[in-house]
């Protein structure tokens, strides 16, 4: 479902003018009613709350909800909440939640970024609303006290070894585990996708909101699903934004095995980039797509024998450290100069390599707790054979070469210890019909293979446009203007496609 490293932590169109548009069922009206917020959910006191770069009417608050749902009138955590409010009560229509990414993404930060594009788009037919899950920013957060040298990007997305051994990982994996029972209590305990779902529909009660709409993005739309699933009488207009496999078997583990194919789905996208004659001498890698392709592949295997130093004198460029700037580069297409730059200073023995700063720092404990906490707590049946996971690891690695086994590679999560794991909830056709999706055809981080599995399931509870693009992100992502003007008029009217459709990119 961000920064770097949060956009890439789990890692979670159509032809214009020829689209006919139908009242999807089940959508409420225009100015859907306020309803009272009950005693269950405590009323919430707006503050101004201006963040650079953001809207100058953006209000924050916090919203109490419980530790467990079990026991709601036991403990309770802090959730913060943020909103810019419809400034024209006759246009306005409802609530938009913005659910973030991650697991481990800010929805406050993320209405910041986004607030502008979307009053552009949507005028004042929504309050816009979003929340920072549980262990994220401004809400209550837990710690597992890892230590420094295993918070570093290329730790916590648990790279096999240099030659494809798993025995650092595993060993990193235990003591991760270990750190989080001993340390993260009764909060990490809590932090999964279903208590997210919990305190979203806390949040439309002390919204007074009967129903809301949704604008889910990444790991964002599993919880959306989730949502769905658990309240179904509570959704507007819900927009699924870069899709993930909602296999209730697997959940995250099988998001990051699909990360493989998607990586070699997206990366002909930059290979055609850098070997076209336009980039020119500081950009070009190579006089055709193969052969940066080769180049890369050949660079990653150098590196695994010998990192090389780079302009941080504390660090080195190694082949995992390469692999996963090609990961966070494939993002977005507006990343492919600085990735160039850095394959070029690798590959130049005069070079020297500028890591992003994301890699040259230890992250935040509490935001490494949170993404490990939320993925290994959804699932319990994560596999716990070495050996299972060293030979998933060899055969990704010759088929995939591009990710070096990443997706098959043993996580914390085989030795997770929680005993209040819940069964994951499984996403049927049963519910509205008040969905679109949206999905770029080459996303290297929720791949359109995968969303296409969540589309079978949704049934005709569905639509789906595919936007003929690469990168994670379609809806005012890519800059597709076919997507975003569907996306855009379902939320406004109602309306969507009457069939799955496609967008030229």
């Amino acid at each position: 479902m961000v920064n770097h490293y949060k956009a890439a932590a789990l890692t979670l169109s159509f032809v214009t003018g020829v689209t006919t548009l139908t009242g999807a069922t089940g959508v409420a009206g225009a100015n859907t009613p306020r309803a009272p917020a009950g005693a269950s959910a405590p009323a919430l006191v707006w503050k101004a709350c201006t963040k650079p770069g953001g809207p100058a009417t953006q209000e924050c608050a916090s919203l109490e909800v419980p530790l467990d749902y079990r026991d709601p009138g036991g403990p309770k955590v802090s959730v913060a909440v943020s909103r810019v409010r419809s400034e024209d009560p006759g246009e306005r229509r409802g609530t938009l939640l913005i659910v973030p990414g991650g697991p481990g993404s800010s929805g406050v930060q993320r209405l910041t970024e986004q607030a502008a594009a979307l009053r552009q788009q949507l005028g004042d037919a929504y309050d816009l609303v979003s929340l920072d899950p549980r262990g994220v920013g401004g809400s209550t957060k837990a710690g597992c006290g890892l230590p420094e040298e295993d918070r570093y990007l290329t730790a916590v997305r648990f790279w096999p070894d240099a030659d494809g051994s798993i025995k650092e990982s595993a060993e990193r994996s235990r003591r991760t585990a270990e750190l989080c029972a001993r340390n993260g209590g009764a909060v990490l305990r809590s932090l999964s996708t279903a208590n997210e779902a919990r305190d979203i529909d806390r949040l439309r009660q002390a919204l007074g909101e009967r129903k809301l709409s949704f604008w889910a993005s990444s790991y964002g739309v599993y919880v959306t699903a989730v949502y769905e699933q658990k309240f179904p009488r509570r959704s507007d207009r819900v927009v699924l934004d870069s899709n993930g496999d909602p296999d209730h078997r697997k959940v995250a583990r099988g998001w990051l095995a699909n990360q493989a194919r998607a990586v070699e789905d997206r990366f002909p996208d930059f290979a055609a980039w850098a070997s076209d004659p336009a980039r020119g001498a500081e950009l070009r890698l190579g006089e055709s797509p193969e052969e940066v392709r080769k180049l890369v592949i050949d660079l990653m295997a150098r590196l695994d024998r010998q990192p090389k130093p780079t302009a941080d004198p504390k660090l080195k460029l190694t082949g995992n450290a390469l692999r996963q700037s090609v990961l966070d580069g494939l993002y977005d297409d507006a990343r492919f100069p600085g990735l160039a730059k850095l394959i070029k200073a690798a590959h130049d023995p005069a070079g020297v390599p500028v890591l992003d700063p994301v890699q040259t720092q230890p992250l935040p404990d509490a935001d490494v707790t949170v993404t490990i906490s939320v993925v290994c707590n959804d699932v319990s049946n994560w596999p716990t054979s070495l050996a299972g996971y060293q030979r998933a690891v060899t055969a990704d690695r010759a088929r995939y070469p591009l990710t070096g086994g990443l997706p098959q590679n043993i996580t914390p999560c085989a030795f997770w210890k929680n005993d209040q794991r819940e069964e994951p909830t499984r996403i049927t056709s049963d519910g509205p019909s008040n969905i679109l999706m949206i999905q770029n055809r080459r996303d290297p981080a929720t791949p359109h293979f995968g969303a296409l599995e969540l589309r079978r399931v949704l049934g005709d509870r569905a639509r789906m446009v595919t936007v003929e693009s690469g990168g994670h992100r379609a809806y005012l992502g890519t800059g597709n203007a076919c997507g975003d003007r569907t996306v855009t008029e379902f939320l406004k009217t109602g309306k969507r496609p009457e069939r799955d459709v496609s967008c030229p990119g």
